[in-house]
């Protein structure tokens, strides 16, 4: 399984469509084998959707993400948890280990009209 994190300054970065770098994590029977820093540079998010989904990503862990985002995600069967705050390391441990607090209902909706 492959987990993509937006990544800025160790942190979840709080935009999706404007996300510069993704950090990803090779991860088997619950533990991360690998990571990796991939440039995206602020691509927005239907470039965004192709980058993951041209990497095998399984599984999205974000900050804050608009609808549109949402639903490339949902048709390119990407799983998400929006609205992660805090260190990407944690983040993911945190998934690994099922204790990750995440907002299903999360909505970006600043800029949907202008998607």
């Amino acid at each position: 399984m492959i987990i993509a994190v937006p990544y800025e300054k160790e942190q979840v970065f709080q935009h999706f469509g404007k996300t510069e770098t993704f950090k990803f994590y090779k991860v088997s029977k619950h533990a991360i084998i690998n990571t990796e820093m991939i440039s995206v540079s602020g691509s927005g998010h239907g470039k965004i959707v192709d980058i993951l989904k041209e990497k095998e990503i399984d599984i999205l862990i974000c900050g804050g993400i608009g609808s549109g985002a949402q639903d490339l995600l949902k048709q390119n069967g990407i799983q998400f948890f929006g609205g992660v705050t805090g260190k990407t390391d944690k983040a993911v441990n945190d998934y690994l280990m099922g204790s990750l607090q995440y907002d299903a209902d999360i909505r970006c909706d600043h800029h949907d009209s202008h998607n």
